[in-house]
C-alpha cells in the first residue's frame, strides 16, 4: 500500500456515478463493454488528479447487496418489509422528512431471509470485475489501485436468519464465504478495501437498550471479519467504516470517538473515516488524543457526497493540514467521506459535480503538500 512519503495522495472510497452503458454492460453480461466503461472511468479518475484508483465498483449492482447475487442460501421475500434500523432514531426525529424524501425509513424495504448454507458463488463475476480493472490501469499511469468488497456485518442488513442454530455461527458462515473474494481481490495484486457502513450506523438503535448491546454485536462481527481477512497482510487491507451515503439528518450518527476503538481492531493497515460532511468534521480533532497505531493510515474524507457545493481547494488543504499535524502526513491518505453511488442507479451528485469535486481534492492535496514539505 502506498504512503504519503513525499507529498499527500489522494484517493476516495469506491462508488462513481455510473454511465448508462457501464449499468447496461453488468446487467447484459457484457465483459467487452464493462471493460471499456472500467477503462474510462479508471482514466478520469487520473486525469482528475486521483493516486489510488479504483473501477467506480462499475462491476456491481450496489455496495453491499451486490453479494447476496454471489451467495448461496439467501431467499428473497418481496411481500416481507424490513425496518430500516440503521436509521437509528432520525426515523421517528424526522418521520416528516422521511415521508416526504427517504421513504424507506418509514416503510422499510422488501430483504432476504438465509435459509440454506452460505457458500460463495461469485468467482466468474468477480474475476470478470478484477480483469476489467487490470485492463484498465495498464493503459493508465496511477499509484496505486484497489477494490472493494463488503464486510461481514454490511451482508443482508435487511435480512434474518432462518437456518444457522445461533447468530455467532450466521455471521461467521457469512464471513468464511466473504474470504473467498477477498482472496481473490489481494490475489489479483490489488489492495483490499473491506466496506462497513452498517457497523456504526447500528449504534444508535442497539444502544438504546444499552451500549453493551452495540458492542457485543459489533465484536461478533469484527472477530468474524479478521478471520475472513487471516492471512492476508495488513499492508494490503484497507478498511471503510462510515454512517452511510444516504441524505438523511445523521443526527442519530455514532459519535467517532464511539466506534474508532472498534475500528482499530479490524486487522487492516488503513482506515477510511467521514471527516468533511458537518455532521463529522470537527472529529479530527480526537487525533490529537487519540494515537494511531504504528505503521497505520489514516484515510479520511476530505471532501464530501453530502452536498453539490464543491469544496474549495484552500478548504480541502486546511483539513489535511489539520490531520497531518494530528497523525503525521506521512500516515495521510485524502479522500471521499464515501461513495457517490452506492446503487448502480444511485447518483449522490451530478457527475460534473463528482469531478470537480475530485479536482479540488487533488489540487488542495498539492496546496498542502507544499506546506508541509515546503
Amino acid at each position: 500500500m502506498k504512503r504519503s512519503d513525499n507529498r499527500i495522495l489522494t484517493t476516495h472510497v469506491g462508488s462513481l456515478v455510473r454511465s448508462k452503458a457501464a449499468i447496461e454492460a453488468v446487467r447484459n453480461h457484457d465483459q467487452k463493454k464493462l471493460e471499456a466503461e472500467v477503462a474510462d472511468i479508471v482514466a478520469h479518475q487520473a486525469r482528475s488528479g486521483i493516486d489510488i484508483v479504483n473501477d467506480g465498483e462499475f462491476g456491481k449492482s450496489g455496495w453491499a447487496n451486490y453479494i447476496l447475487e454471489r451467495l448461496s442460501g439467501f431467499e428473497f421475500r418481496p411481500d416481507k418489509m424490513y425496518q430500516a434500523v440503521w436509521l437509528g432514531r432520525d426515523r421517528i426525529r424526522f418521520d416528516e422528512f422521511m415521508k416526504e424524501q427517504f421513504p424507506r425509513g418509514v416503510t422499510g424495504s422488501p430483504g432476504h431471509a438465509c435459509v440454506a448454507p452460505i457458500t460463495y458463488t461469485g468467482h466468474d463475476a468477480v474475476r470478470g470485475n478484477l480483469e476489467a480493472l487490470k485492463a484498465a490501469v495498464a493503459k493508465t499511469k496511477v499509484e496505486d489501485v484497489f477494490f472493494t468488497a463488503v464486510a461481514p456485518a454490511s451482508v443482508g442488513y435487511d435480512a434474518e436468519n432462518e437456518y444457522y442454530k445461533n447468530e455467532e455461527d450466521y455471521v461467521f458462515a457469512i464471513a468464511n464465504a466473504l474470504r473467498e473474494e477477498y482472496l481473490e481481490i489481494v490475489n489479483a495484486g490489488f489492495v483490499l478495501q473491506v466496506d462497513d457502513a452498517v457497523l456504526a450506523n447500528m449504534f444508535d438503535h442497539l444502544s438504546q437498550e444499552s451500549p453493551k448491546k452495540f458492542y457485543d454485536w459489533a465484536e461478533l462481527r469484527v472477530a468474524a471479519l479478521n478471520k475472513a481477512l487471516e492471512g492476508i497482510p495488513e499492508d494490503r487491507i484497507r478498511y471503510h467504516i462510515c454512517f452511510g451515503s444516504w441524505h438523511v439528518p445523521h443526527v442519530a450518527d455514532a459519535k467517532l470517538s464511539d466506534i474508532v476503538d472498534l475500528m482499530l481492531s479490524v486487522k487492516a493497515g488503513a482506515y477510511s473515516i467521514e471527516a468533511a460532511n458537518v455532521r463529522h468534521e470537527h472529529e479530527w480533532k480526537l487525533w490529537k488524543t487519540k494515537k494511531l497505531p504504528a505503521g497505520k493510515i489514516l484515510i479520511p474524507g476530505i471532501i464530501t457526497h453530502h452536498t453539490t457545493t464543491v469544496e474549495h481547494p484552500e478548504l480541502v488543504a486546511e483539513r489535511i493540514v489539520n490531520f497531518a499535524g494530528a497523525i503525521g502526513k506521512e500516515n495521510l491518505i485524502a479522500s471521499t467521506d464515501c461513495g457517490f453511488a452506492q446503487g448502480e442507479t444511485t447518483q449522490r451528485v451530478h457527475p460534473q459535480v463528482m469531478w470537480a469535486k475530485f479536482e479540488s481534492l487533488a489540487e488542495g492535496a498539492r496546496i498542502a503538500s507544499k506546506q508541509l514539505w515546503g
